[in-house]
Formats: structure tokens, C-alpha cells, sequence
């Protein structure tokens, strides 16, 4: 099930969900021009979060659970991601604004961090990717717009789903995976951090209500 966009339009041009995903696309590309394993792995071991060494030497490491969220590990991880930030990221900023936005995400991606951690702190494997601020950036949606229509890919069918649906879809899923890799250290290999998809799903649906306090009630929420 992938989605490929929404039905719900935004009233304000997106300009940080664009930015963000520009400086996405930016990073990756200085990551490609590095000369092989000799350069990316420092550099990996530099800005990526290593749970080990955070967990030990937070406070010569404190700034990595920022960095690692605007590096990926292929095309396919970064165009994913981006594809998701687009057609959802863009009515989050609407409704929060852009700086209330920023932070949101900030905070979606630094919550997903802390989960991944709390599964594995001892891992010297190195977490990268915008995949837990952005799954903060889809439980915000689902919690705003459950009746949002999405245009999406199911087997070889496009149709048009339940936001609901193809957000609950995508968190189970995340949930399944995640259980069935707990008997797997991150430890002794690479993989996918799906407790930080977990954990940043749940902490975008708190945090979206949150960051609209005090705000002035512009339009329903679920209207579509």
C-alpha cells in the first residue's frame, strides 16, 4: 500500500516541508561525491546517531540525533521518505504554521531517536534517516485529518483510501516488524529502526495537539 497523494490541499505554500526535503536531497548528494567506504564511514560515524557512543559520550555526541535525521543510506530510503513528507508533511505546516511546524518535526524526529535507543543502547551501529520525524509528521495526520482521501497504490490497483487506513496500515506494520526484530540485535548488523517509526508515529499524534495550543481554530480539522 503506498500512497501517492492527497485530497487535501493546503491554504499556504509548504515552505518549510519543502525546504526540509531539499536539505535532504542536498546532503544525500554530498554523501554520493564522497570517494567510497573510505570517506562515508567516518563521515557516518561522525554525524549518525551510534547509540553506543551516545548513550556513553552524550556530551560530545549530543548533536547527532539532529544530523542523522537529513542523512539516508540509498536512493530508494531517501526517495521513500521524501515522497511521505510530501504528500503529508505539507497540511501539517498549514494548520501548525511554519516555526510551530519546524519544531514539531524537530521534536517527532528526536522522540523516534530516543525510542530506537531504549530498544538497543548498546548498539555501534550507526541510525540514519528522516523516518522517525516523518512518521511524527504522519500520526500528526492521522490524528487531524483520519478522513483525508489518499490516493493510493494497493497491489496493482490506485484508488482512493481512508487516510485512516492507509496510516494505520503502514503503523501496524511497523508494529508487526518491530516485534518480530527484537530477537535480533541491531548489534550484529544493519537494518531498518522500526521502533524509531514506532516511536515517532505515537509521539507526532501527542505532540500534534500540543503544538496547537493556543492557536485559532482556522477550519475543521477533519472536514475532508
Amino acid at each position: 500500500m503506498i500512497p501517492l497523494r492527497d485530497a487535501n490541499p493546503s491554504r499556504t505554500t509548504p515552505v518549510v516541508t519543502i525546504s526540509l526535503i531539499i536539505a535532504n536531497l542536498l546532503i544525500y548528494f554530498y554523501q554520493w561525491t564522497l570517494a567510497g567506504a573510505e570517506q562515508l564511514i567516518p563521515f557516518f560515524d561522525h554525524w549518525a546517531v551510534i547509540p553506543a557512543q551516545l548513550t556513553t559520550h552524550f556530551s560530545t555526541e549530543f548533536y547527532t540525533p539532529f544530523t542523522a535525521m537529513f542523512m539516508h543510506g540509498s536512493w530508494m530510503h531517501l526517495l521513500g521518505n521524501m515522497l511521505y513528507l510530501w504528500i503529508f508533511g505539507d497540511n501539517i505546516e498549514d494548520r501548525l504554521g511554519k516555526g510551530r511546524y519546524l519544531l514539531f518535526y524537530l521534536s517527532g524526529g528526536l522522540a523516534a531517536t530516543a525510542a530506537q535507543i531504549l530498544v538497543d543502547p548498546r548498539s555501534p551501529v550507526p541510525n540514519i534517516g528522516a523516518s522517525g520525524a516523518i512518521a511524527a509528521v504522519l500520526g500528526g495526520y492521522l490524528i487531524l485529518y483520519p478522513r483525508a482521501r489518499v490516493l493510493t497504490l494497493v497491489v496493482r490497483y490506485v484508488t482512493q483510501v481512508p487516510a485512516y487506513v492507509v496510516l494505520g496500515f503502514w503503523f501496524v506494520l511497523q508494529l508487526f516488524q518491530g516485534v518480530g526484530s527484537l530477537g535480533a540485535t541491531t548489534s550484529q548488523g544493519g537494518g531498518v529502526a522500526f521502533f524509531a517509526h514506532i516511536g515517532g508515529f505515537v509521539a507526532g499524534a501527542i505532540f500534534v495537539r500540543l503544538f496547537q495550543i493556543g492557536l485559532e481554530p482556522r477550519y475543521s480539522d477533519d472536514t475532508y
